[in-house]
């Protein structure tokens, strides 16, 4: 196969080619190293390339083939990782000027051994806003993330960096992280598939409130069965997130998923969450995704009950967080920071005690609404985003996100409201391709599903990848 063709070949199927000695992990190695290079300067993906590293795992990963040695499920596959995620010997600098220079990582972060471990070869530290604060990638201390499908438009974020670098070819996995829907929203922005596992499937080591955590790690890939493996890698318990310890477990697929009859799956619709509006191309798309499940059997209905989804209220909690968190650097770094961090913490600093209290108490009356909705439903489904990616120049801060020529409010309010509830809520929620918008970008639908039920929402949004195939689609500037 070409180069070309060689780059856009899904994670599982790579592996199984090294396995068969069909594919050399070097040879493999090697031209994603030289397509980064290429795509770096043009999208600005990526912090480190880790060439010699990559280079020698890759050697390794050639000689484990070689001798007949046990080989794990991503052996020999490239993958890149956050730039908020540690991977020994290699700095880690949150996006930020003020870790630009920060000593080598000395250690890999849980998930990068876990991923090691299943034979992945890491390759490269995709780029971040500053500590992953905003919905587009870009910043003081490392310039613009571009979209492959159009340079003048963000791939999101705050995981943008390696959207942009899954979307354009270069390496067919990437970790990603979703505290406010930083995996979902690049995954909408840049044709991908992107999980947001339940709250403490995937552990999260380095979140510094373990108990009140919505931080969530996870696979940014091109299909279904690329993201469910690197999930199945991924998951399991620390010692250091004791969400982890009793609060991860997986249940195995409903029998009614097993087959595609689907004349037993309840799904409730939910055109709009805290946004007044949603692009006409990104409804269209929404409702042919839903044709295809019901086409299959499933029952769909739209959810007309009020909801009050928290959107001050969260609010509160994700500002405040950047007020205390963020203060610590303010009077050394303040003018090399990110104006949007600035003028979050700003905000956040003006709430009060009864404020964060109340949004935490607000934060569990959504869990129990939604969960009283699961009672009815099988799935939840929305768009991800509430229309394409936005221009790279907009501003997080303040600029008011247009849908369909319409003034909606920034972003966490007029782009990105579907997502965030549910970092809040724990439960999974997928976001992956359904289509084009008028404009000839991706958009995106969102399943969300029961606590633990990962293997369901990934099974539903398998039978519509099927049935609506999106891999095939290559950005131009790729």
């Amino acid at each position: 196969m070409t180069d070309t063709d060689l780059l856009f070949t899904p994670a599982v199927k790579a592996a199984a080619l090294i396995r068969a000695k069909k594919l050399s992990p070097v040879e493999y190695v090697d031209a994603v190293l030289t397509a980064a290079d290429k795509a770096n300067a043009r999208l600005n993906c990526f912090r480190v390339l880790m060439h010699e590293e990559a280079r020698r795992d890759a050697r390794a990963a050639e000689e484990a083939v070689t001798k007949g040695k046990p080989l794990g499920p991503l052996h020999g596959v490239p993958i890149s990782i956050k730039d908020l995620v540690d991977v020994k010997g290699v700095p880690t600098r949150h996006g930020s000027a003020i870790y630009a220079d920060n000593p080598p990582a000395a250690a890999d972060d849980i998930l990068v051994q876990r991923l090691r471990a299943a034979g992945a070869i890491i390759f490269a530290k995709a780029s971040t806003p500053e500590f992953g604060v905003k919905g587009l990638t870009d910043g003081p201390s490392f310039g613009v993330t571009r979209n492959p499908w159009n340079l003048e438009r963000t791939p999101g974020g705050s995981s943008g960096g390696g959207a942009a670098a899954v979307a354009a070819g270069v390496g067919p996995l990437s970790l990603a992280t979703d505290g406010a829907g930083s995996t979902r929203g690049p995954a909408s922005c840049s044709g991908l598939v992107g999980l947001k596992a339940t709250l403490g499937a995937v552990p999260y080591d380095t979140t510094r409130d373990a108990f009140g955590n919505n931080i969530y790690a996870g696979p940014l890939s091109r299909t279904i069965t690329d993201a469910a493996v690197m999930h199945d890698v991924l998951k399991g318990p620390t010692e250091k997130d004791p969400w982890t310890l009793s609060g991860g477990v997986q249940h195995p697929l409903s029998p009614k998923l097993a087959g595609q009859d689907l004349s037993g799956v309840r799904i409730g619709y939910i055109e709009l969450t805290a946004n007044p509006r949603v692009a006409a191309d990104v409804r269209s798309n929404t409702r042919a995704a839903l044709a295809a499940w019901e086409a299959m059997g499933a029952g769909v209905e739209e959810v007309t009950e009020t909801i009050d989804w928290i959107e001050y209220e969260g609010r509160v909690l994700y500002q405040a967080n950047f007020a205390v968190f963020c203060a610590q650097y303010l009077p050394k770094w303040q003018n090399q920071m990110d104006p949007v961090t600035l003028a979050f913490m700003e905000r956040g600093a003006k709430f009060t005690l009864a404020d964060f209290r109340n949004a935490q108490f607000a934060r569990t009356a959504l869990f129990r609404k939604i969960q009283s909705l699961f009672e009815r439903y099988d799935f939840l489904v929305t768009p991800t985003n509430s229309r394409t990616a936005l221009d790279v120049t907009h501003d997080a801060a303040n600029d008011e996100v247009l849908v369909d020529g319409v003034k909606c409010g920034i972003t966490r309010q007029g782009w990105t409201s579907y997502q965030y509830p549910f970092n809040l809520t724990g439960h999974p929620a997928l976001a992956l391709p359904s289509g084009f918008g008028a404009d000839g970008l991706p958009t995106s639908v969102q399943i969300v599903g029961r606590w633990g039920h990962e293997t369901d929402v990934l099974r539903l949004g398998a039978l519509l990848e099927a049935a609506r195939p999106w891999a095939q689609h290559r950005p131009p500037s790729a």
